[in-house]
């Protein structure tokens, strides 16, 4: 079985004793393909050296990521533009972007901005995007049905909401990244997943963050994906194969990798 992580961020700091090793695991369950999400400038140069180091494994997204969208967030996008227009052909996404309300609404305006722009930036470019939402699926949906852009797809990351919402994300064309949350009892994402196909889902691990049960406490890793896809199998009453066929399809279909 071959599985894709399409959102992993192997390059952080939380990698940097044994990157090589977990890189390794993550080939040695399966998972081939990982899936580099961007933060902003500062985050850049450790992603391109995780894909120089592995070109047939680990593949780089471009974007600002909205809990780095401040005062100079004008400066950010316009790094990340440069990136496009210098190697635009090395990125499979613009991401991660969007909207994150959790932490602070200080920079809301800012971030609404920001995200519209990159929106904008994705379909001059023809790529996807991996869409963060967190207290704010809302607003990014509106956003998105604003510009009424049938070039505007991608993956709305780490998706933890309700039927109706996951509904509307895939009526705009979007997938929903099913992680670790999915093996969360009382998340409520199970009762979503159960309803919708799997022709509308990728997995993802967010690693370093958010692992799965039995993993809860500790570091997440793009090893663990078929722990998810496990869950997922149960879920759907289907073979753990069929799920993973079907995702990493789902995901070298959007990222456009045969």
């Amino acid at each position: 079985m071959i599985f894709a992580d399409t959102h992993t961020h192997l390059y952080l700091e939380e990698f940097d004793g044994d990157r090589d090793i977990v890189v390794g695991n993550a080939i040695h369950n399966g998972v081939t393909r990982l899936f580099l999400p961007n933060i902003d400038s500062g985050s850049v140069d450790g992603m391109m050296a995780l894909a120089d180091s592995y070109p047939d494994h680990c593949f780089p997204m471009i974007g600002l990521h909205p809990t780095s969208v401040k005062a100079n967030y004008k400066k950010e996008l316009a790094f990340v533009e440069q990136q496009l227009t210098l190697s635009g052909k090395r990125f499979c996404a613009i991401g991660e972007i969007g909207i994150d309300l959790y932490w602070s609404r200080e920079f809301e305006s800012f971030q609404l901005s920001a995200f519209s722009f990159q929106l904008e930036l994705a379909v001059k470019y023809n790529l996807p995007v991996v869409i963060h939402t967190r207290n704010s699926f809302e607003h990014a949906v509106n956003v998105i049905a604003e510009k009424n852009n049938p070039g505007i797809r991608g993956i709305f990351h780490c998706f933890g909401g309700s039927l109706k919402q996951a509904q509307k994300a895939i009526e705009l064309g979007f997938l929903l990244g099913i992680g670790g949350i999915i093996t969360y009892k009382n998340s409520g994402l199970q009762e979503v997943v159960e309803k919708v196909g799997l022709e509308h889902l990728v997995l993802e691990t967010d690693a370093p963050f958010l692992p799965p049960v039995p993993y809860r406490g500790q570091r997440n890793e793009s090893a663990y994906i078929p722990v998810i896809a496990e869950k997922i199998s149960l879920l759907k009453k289907v073979e753990v194969a069929e799920v993973a066929a079907v995702s990493t399809h789902n995901a070298l279909s959007l990222f456009k990798f045969s």
